[in-house]
């Protein structure tokens, strides 16, 4: 699917759930937890059901279009164990202030975790940020950017650009990552935020593996509301 055909059937909508963005994403090849999104008016009692193909453990999160950061509102749940402390976890997030449901989804392996973000600049237009994720970017502020669109000679800059870009590469012991994974990550970002459409799209954080990448958490807003 593309950038296009999604917002098409977004019947005016400016922000997207976390699921939906993902399976945007999935569907243009890019890699995302097995995971299911539970309405807010979801009975408990269909848990066993709705869940049953997921292995725990479980991450569960709230899920709104109105909060902008989970960890801000105490909306994530890691560890889930089993069908008892699913149940909990999921009674606890949709009562925060505006929860729309909540994502249950298959805790990914830990990786070296980065970010990929676009945005519209006011002055450049389309841009593409990538950084390394967690304390990398809090403290070092390492995020380097390109204009949109990317071709792969681009994406392969943007990456060698950050200050962090030996642990991509291999460091110290730890396995280089797959950096196809990465730049096919790269250049889905690039062709969403050059589409014309969407203000920003930010995939934080983006796990990579020396085998493949998985998106983690995803969001999306529309610069313009686009007519079904």
């Amino acid at each position: 699917m593309t950038t296009k055909d999604f917002l098409k059937k977004s019947k005016g909508q400016k922000t997207f759930l976390e699921h939906e963005v993902k399976g945007l994403l999935k569907d243009m090849g890019l890699s995302v937890p097995a995971g299911v999104f539970l309405p807010k008016n979801t009975q408990l009692s269909a848990l066993s059901s709705q869940l049953s193909a997921l292995a725990y453990p479980l991450v569960v999160k709230v899920s709104s279009s109105k909060i902008t950061s989970k960890t801000d509102v105490k909306g994530i749940r890691l560890r889930i164990g089993n069908e008892n402390e699913l149940k909990d976890a999921i009674a606890e997030l949709l009562m925060i202030k505006d929860a729309e449901g909540v994502l249950a989804e298959e805790m990914a392996p830990d990786g070296l975790e980065v970010i990929i973000g676009g945005i519209i600049d006011k002055q450049f237009g389309p841009v593409v940020m990538f950084g390394l994720g967690g304390v990398f970017v809090e403290l070092y502020k390492d995020v380097a950017f390109a204009l949109a669109p990317m071709k792969e000679k681009d994406a392969l800059w943007l990456i060698e650009q950050i200050k962090g870009y030996k642990l991509i590469e291999g460091y110290r012991g730890k396995p280089a990552v797959d950096k196809d994974a990465l730049i096919k990550a790269l250049l889905a970002v690039s062709e969403i935020i050059a589409s014309g459409d969407v203000e920003e799209i930010d995939l934080n954080p983006v796990s990579l593996y020396p085998h493949g990448a998985m998106v983690l958490d995803a969001k999306m807003e529309l610069k313009l509301r686009v007519s079904g």
